[in-house]
C-alpha cells in the first residue's frame, strides 16, 4: 500500500487511527456503521461488474475466434487450448462445449468427444446438432440402445430430419448384423460370420465386441495375420485390455515374431506389472529372445561354435513351437557350412530344407556345404531351385554360376594326377 493511503475498512471508520478497533461504540453503532460498509461496497461493485463483464465476454469471444481461425488452418492442437480456455471461462455456454467436441472429432478422440456433446446436451437438451453427432458415436462405438434414444429424440423435435432417420435405420442393421453374426459363430459357420461381421463393422468401427469376433473368426480359419489385424485396435478401444495385448503377444509368437511378441506383452505389463499370466510368458519370450540374438552376434563376429550352442539352446527353451525349431537349425545349417564341417552342415540344411523347402538361404547353405564335399552337381541343384523362388537375387546367380564352372572343371580329366605328375 502506498504511503498516505489508508485501508478501506478505516476510511469507513470502522478502525482506529491506530488500526485498532474503533473507541467504544454501541452495539447498534456498530451494526449501524457495518451495514452503511456492506452497502458502500455494494454500489462499488455494481459500478465495477458491468466492466468486468464486458472484459471476461471479450476475453471467451477472443478464444472462440482464435480457436476457430486455427481450426480452419488445421492446426488442431492450437485451436483445442483456446477452447479449453474458452470454457473453463464460461462452464455455463453449451456451444463452447459443442465446439470443443467438434475438434475432438476432428483429431480422432471420439471418446473425449462424448462427455463434451453430453454436456451440451445436458445445458440445452433440444440441441439437436448435439443429439446427432453424440448418437452417430455411440453408433459407431455399437452402443445402438443409447445411439436410437437419441436418433429418436431428434426425431421427436424434427420428425423430417433425413440424418437421424437414416442413422437410425443403421442402428436395426447393426443389431441384425451382430445377431446374425454370433449365430453363424456359434454354429461354427466362420466364413459366413465374418460377412455379417464385416458390414458390422463397417457402420460401427469403434466397437471392440465385433472385432474381436472377427478375429476369433479368423484364427479358427487358421489366418493369424488378419486376426492380429482385428485385434491390436482393441487395445485402445477397450480400457485396460491386457488379455488383447497377452493374446497379440502369443499370435506374434506363433508365427516366430518374438520381437513383435516381446513388444505386445510389455504393453500389458506397463497396465500391470504384477498380471502373472503376462509375466510368466514375458519370461519366456525373453529367455529365447536373449538366446536368439546372443546367436546372431556370434554369426556376425564369426564365432560359429557359439552359434551353435545358442541356437540349440533356443530349441531347448522352445521345443513346441516349430517354427522357431526350423529357424534355428537353417542357422545352424549356415554356421556348419561356413565352419567348414559339410557332411554335417548337409545333414541339418536337409531337415532344415524338408521343414521350410522354400527358404533360399537353407538351399545356399546347402549348397556351399555340397561344394566343400565336392559334390558340385547337387550345388548345382540347390542353386537352381533356389534361384526359382528368387531369380533377382545376385547372390544366388554368382554361387549357380561358380558351382557350374566347378562341376565343368570337375568332368575334365585330370592326366598330372593320373600320371602322379605335379603341375609346373
Amino acid at each position: 500500500m502506498e504511503s498516505g493511503q489508508q485501508p478501506v475498512w478505516r476510511g469507513l471508520g470502522l478502525l482506529g487511527r491506530s488500526g485498532g478497533e474503533s473507541p467504544a461504540l454501541g452495539p447498534a453503532a456498530c451494526e449501524r456503521r457495518l451495514l452503511w460498509a456492506a452497502s458502500l461496497l455494494c454500489v462499488l461493485l455494481d459500478l465495477q461488474l458491468p466492466g468486468l463483464l464486458a472484459a471476461g465476454q471479450a476475453e471467451i469471444e477472443n478464444h472462440l475466434e482464435m480457436g476457430r481461425k486455427l481450426l480452419a488452418a488445421g492446426q488442431l492442437a492450437e485451436a483445442l487450448s483456446h477452447y479449453h480456455s474458452a470454457v473453463e471461462s464460461d462452464p455455463k455456454n453449451y456451444l463452447t462445449y459443442y465446439k470443443r467436441a467438434t475438434i475432438y472429432l476432428a483429431m480422432g478422440k471420439f471418446k473425449a468427444a462424448l462427455p463434451d456433446l453430453s454436456k451440451a446436451i445436458e445445458l440445452k437438451p433440444d440441441f439437436l446438432s448435439a443429439r446427432l453427432q453424440r448418437g452417430n458415436i455411440l453408433l459407431k462405438q455399437g452402443n445402438t440402445q443409447e445411439a436410437k434414444q437419441d436418433f429418436e429424440a431428434v426425431l421427436k423435435s424434427n420428425p423430417e430430419n433425413t440424418e437421424a432417420q437414416n442413422q437410425l435405420a443403421r442402428v436395426t442393421e447393426l443389431e441384425f448384423s451382430m445377431h446374425e453374426s454370433r449365430t453363424a459363430f456359434q454354429g461354427q459357420n466362420y466364413v459366413g460370420a465374418i460377412g455379417y461381421l464385416d458390414r458390422a463393422i463397417e457402420i460401427s468401427p469403434w466397437d471392440p465386441e465385433a472385432k474381436e469376433l472377427r478375429s476369433e473368426c479368423y484364427l479358427y480359419l487358421g489366418d493369424y495375420n488378419k486376426a492380429i489385424l482385428d485385434l491390436k485396435p482393441t487395445t485402445k478401444l477397450r480400457n485396460d485390455n491386457r488379455a488383447a495385448f497377452l493374446k497379440l503377444s502369443k499370435l506374434y509368437y506363433s508365427l516366430g515374431d518374438h520381437e513383435e511378441s516381446l513388444n505386445q506383452v510389455r504393453e500389458c505389463l506397463k497396465l500391470d506389472q504384477d498380471d502373472k499370466d503376462c509375466f510368466s510368458h514375458y519370461k519366456q519370450v525373453k529367455k529365447l529372445a536373449k538366446q536368439l540374438e546372443s546367436a546372431e552376434e556370434f554369426v556376425k563376429a564369426q564365432r560359429y561354435d557359439d552359434a551353435i550352442e545358442k541356437y540349440k539352446a533356443a530349441m531347448k527353451t522352445e521345443p513346441t513351437v516349430e517354427i522357431y525349431s526350423t529357424k534355428a537349425k537353417g542357422r545352424i545349417c549356415h554356421c556348419l557350412s561356413k565352419n567348414k564341417q559339410p557332411q554335417e552342415a548337409i545333414d541339418i540344411c536337409t531337415e532344415a530344407h524338408q521343414l521350410d523347402p522354400r527358404n533360399v538361404f537353407i538351399l545356399r547353405d546347402r549348397a556351399e556345404a555340397y561344394i566343400l564335399n565336392e559334390e558340385f552337381d547337387k550345388a548345382v541343384e540347390d542353386y537352381q531351385e533356389a534361384k526359382e523362388f528368387d531369380g533377382e537375387n545376385e547372390e544366388l546367380k554368382e554361387g549357380l554360376e561358380r558351382a557350374q564352372k566347378l562341376l565343368k572343371q570337375s568332368k575334365k580329366r585330370d592326366y598330372y594326377k593320373i600320371l602322379g605328375i605335379r603341375r609346373a
